[in-house]
């Protein structure tokens, strides 16, 4: 062990201790494993190398949720959750195959008259097996797999499908589709959005792609040509989650975006919370004076649509309207729509 290792080990970070300790144990001694962790623990059992490495290898896989920098301790339950992830996995991969995925549509509302502006395509799954699987438990696992650039190539897909299928039908729709990381980083990402345009024929104006802060930000040179090669295209541009991420008021200005969606975080305690309705007003005033559309999501009481009718928001969606919807039930809201609006 190094002279530097060696004065380190009173170092307050986990990981290089961490590290320290297991140069420690390989110098000819067993290693006790607790169920609780692996470090500062008495001996009390003796294990081979190998599945020492082994619950090591498990720990690792698991702390890739926290993204880097992290470390985790071993635990027995560790082995039942991977588990769980790989067959989580599979099954995702599968349901893609076998078409089990499915498209809902949550409509966007005017608040200026109340009328259908668009709609927001979100990816459904039914399981034969678990039943409804909520995005919240897959997606993130598409994530860190990149199992999501197939299933986010797939939800453009349907959504222009669908698209195409109401503008022939006269009922013209903003479909709006989000766009994750790694989707958008890939090479070919602008021309199979063109592709997909020009075969299937929709006029471009009706595909709206939603993008995070985050996916902005971390090659800002990059996401600018990219922006603009779409933006060529005739596609609406739109930041999703507007205020939770690396907001900056200089990508607004550079990127060549037509819509902010603030986030729902800040729409859940209008009207009473004095903070979120300043951080509201502000954002709803400043994408006004940059001629950008604003959408607030997750309104679900009268109070908050007043509220947001009163600093003049373009639009919303959420629980008060409507859930997202199957394609069939959101024409039927549609015509219920433009009865009410006549």
């Amino acid at each position: 062990m190094s002279h530097e290792l060696r004065t380190s080990w009173r170092c307050k970070n986990p990981a290089l201790r961490g590290f320290l300790f297991l140069q420690r144990a390989s110098l000819k001694r067993y290693f006790g494993i607790d169920t609780s962790s692996l470090m500062g623990k008495k001996i009390t059992h003796a294990y081979s190398n190998c599945f020492i490495f082994n619950c090591a290898d498990t720990a690792m896989a698991c702390v890739k949720d926290r993204g880097r920098g992290n470390f985790r301790f071993y635990q027995p339950q560790m082995n039942v959750d991977l588990l769980s992830r790989m067959k989580m996995d599979h099954a995702m991969r599968q349901a893609l195959v076998q078409g089990q995925f499915r498209l809902h549509y949550q409509p966007q509302i005017s608040l200026c008259n109340g009328s259908l502006l668009g709609a927001e395509a979100l990816i459904r799954w039914t399981d034969p097996e678990m039943g409804n699987v909520s995005p919240v438990s897959f997606i993130p696992l598409a994530e860190e797999s990149g199992f999501i650039i197939n299933i986010g190539n797939w939800v453009m897909d349907e959504a222009v499908r669908q698209a195409v299928l109401w503008e022939q039908a006269g009922h013209p729709v903003v479909v709006s589709v989000n766009v994750s990381a790694l989707q958008f980083q890939q090479p070919d990402f602008v021309e199979r959005v063109a592709g997909t345009l020009r075969s299937s024929g929709l006029t471009p104006a009706l595909l709206e792609l939603e993008l995070t802060e985050s996916i902005l930000v971390r090659d800002a040179d990059e996401a600018l040509a990219r922006l603009h090669s779409l933006k060529t295209l005739g596609v609406v541009l739109a930041i999703d989650d507007f205020g939770t991420g690396y907001s900056s008021l200089a990508y607004l200005k550079k990127f060549p975006i037509s819509k902010l969606k603030i986030d729902r975080t800040f729409v859940t305690g209008l009207p009473a919370d004095e903070s979120d309705r300043a951080i509201v007003g502000a954002t709803i005033a400043m994408a006004r004076a940059l001629k950008l559309a604003v959408v607030a999501e997750g309104v679900e009481t009268e109070a908050q649509r007043e509220f947001l009718q009163g600093l003049q928001c373009a639009s919303y969606q959420g629980f008060l309207c409507s859930p997202a919807l199957s394609a069939l039930e959101f024409e039927t809201l549609v015509a219920k729509l433009a009865t009410c609006t006549a």
